[in-house]
């Protein structure tokens, strides 16, 4: 679609309103709201003028761009029966007009440009694991910590009314009356179908309250962006059902935490370059690829876990993939090769450690710019004894990875040369705002610590 198409669009639908979304650095969508009338073909070439500072990409003494909406991405949303056409954009410097190289769109654009030499396409399958609550209370003040989560689904409702329920850690794929949450999950699903977004299946999770949405293989700018709508759509839908929705790590002490497991391959010349005759049928540069990631793991998730909260779940006894290593069917694996893949064609590897706190766009290039490193320098996982592993990984003498946010911002730091367009100042300034971040987290006292040590 081009823009004559979308300003027919906008008159065949009695569109009024058009809202452009970006994404912050954080990984949130901002919006700006365009009346009809101030809209037109030059919106696609001036753009929209806006503080980047706000957004965290530029300094305050610096910080004038301009948005200029893609119209390969345009859905019509509603909002109290409003029809209002809605676009993601990119950010453009203002003084020539070009990209700006801090934008996190415009460097996952780079990245599948930059790797030309070695795949045409990058197709990524992402699986969305969230929490859907009915009532969430937290507060931090200086006499006050407190956290109250409630849902009628969940576990410790069971002496309070004559209900149905997932035990603990028990919801993988369970079904009505003890899955509740089946309606909500149809209708988040019906929306994306309706925008566009193809979705392969969806399902209740292990944990209480845990569901799981999961996409096909696909391009990857259009899995990142993607990745914003379905974040977007399932916090709407679940609002109108009376539904709170989360996409943290680990929401919930001692229950199963999130991730965004991504399934990955690449193309050249339209064949799968997986497919091979080594192990587990991947080919070599299946593999180098796998042992690029495994290799700069430690800094990668510096992008991938950004959060304080993505080390909460990476803990051993979850089937967290807290291990740098690759294996064929274990969940407690960083890269998992899945057994039940038998069609060369979508040969592939699944990247387990990787969270929905991500910046999508800045976690997948930081992805496949690892795993192209490994192609690039030729890094055999077999021979830097990153696997294959068999069996139970907690029993076994491998390498962990971090465990905490400060341990992978300190990995980046001292390696990121894999990271090819991303800027330096971003990385630092990433850095920063991560590590200021896990610095608060660390100044709050934890209830936890009352009960060990308040009668010390």
């Amino acid at each position: 679609m081009d823009a004559s198409q979308i300003l027919k669009l906008v008159e065949q639908e009695g569109i009024n309103f058009i809202d452009l979304k970006v994404v912050d650095l954080w990984g949130r969508w901002r919006h700006v709201t365009l009346a009809k009338t101030n809209f037109s073909e030059k919106t696609f070439v001036e753009g929209v003028g806006f503080d980047a500072s706000n957004l965290g990409y530029a300094e305050v003494f610096s910080s004038d761009m301009v948005i200029i909406p893609d119209p390969n991405t345009a859905i019509i949303e509603e909002y109290n029966s409003e029809k209002v056409l809605s676009m993601i954009c990119d950010v453009y410097e203002v003084e020539n007009m070009t990209p700006c190289s801090h934008d996190p769109r415009t460097i996952l654009k780079k990245t599948l440009e930059s790797i030309k030499d070695i795949a045409d396409e990058v197709y990524l399958g992402p699986e969305y694991e969230f929490h859907i609550f009915e009532d969430v209370k937290y507060e931090v003040k200086t006499n006050k910590i407190s956290l109250e989560i409630d849902s009628s689904e969940a576990f410790w409702k069971s002496g309070e009314t004559g209900e149905y329920f997932v035990g603990r850690k028990k919801g993988y794929h369970r079904i009505p009356p003890f899955d509740k949450l089946m309606e909500v999950r149809n209708a988040i699903v019906k929306k994306l179908l309706e925008y566009g977004v193809p979705v392969k299946y969806h399902h209740h999770e292990v944990g209480t309250c845990q569901v799981e949405i999961e996409l096909p293989l696909i391009d990857a700018l259009k899995a990142a962006d993607y990745t914003m709508l379905v974040k977007h759509v399932a916090r709407l839908v679940s609002k109108e059902y009376g539904y709170l929705v989360t996409f943290m790590p680990k929401p919930l002490y001692d229950e199963a935490g999130n991730g965004m497991h991504v399934h990955q391959f690449l193309k050249k010349n339209g064949k799968n370059i997986f497919d091979g005759d080594k192990i587990y049928n991947l080919s070599q540069e299946a593999l180098y690829y796998v042992g690029g990631i495994l290799k700069n793991a430690p800094s990668l998730m510096a992008f991938t876990n950004p959060s304080t909260n993505s080390y909460r779940r990476l803990v051993p006894g979850f089937e967290a993939p807290t291990n740098a290593v690759f294996a064929l069917a274990n969940r407690t694996s960083a890269i998992r090769i899945p057994a039940y893949v038998k069609d060369p064609e979508k040969r592939r590897i699944e990247f387990r450690t990787i969270d929905a706190t991500c910046n999508p766009y800045l976690g997948f290039a930081a992805m496949i710019l690892a795993g192209i490193d490994g192609i690039r320098k030729k890094i055999d996982p077999t021979v830097e004894g990153f696997g294959p592993f068999e069996g139970d990984l907690y029993e076994k003498e491998v390498k962990p990875l971090p465990k905490s946010l400060e341990e992978s911002c300190n990995a980046i730091l001292a390696n990121n040369e894999f990271l090819t367009t991303f800027p330096k100042e971003l990385i630092k300034h990433w850095v920063n705002v991560k590590l200021s971040e896990e610095r608060q987290v660390n100044s709050i006292p934890h209830p936890k610590e009352f009960d060990l040590y308040f009668d010390v």
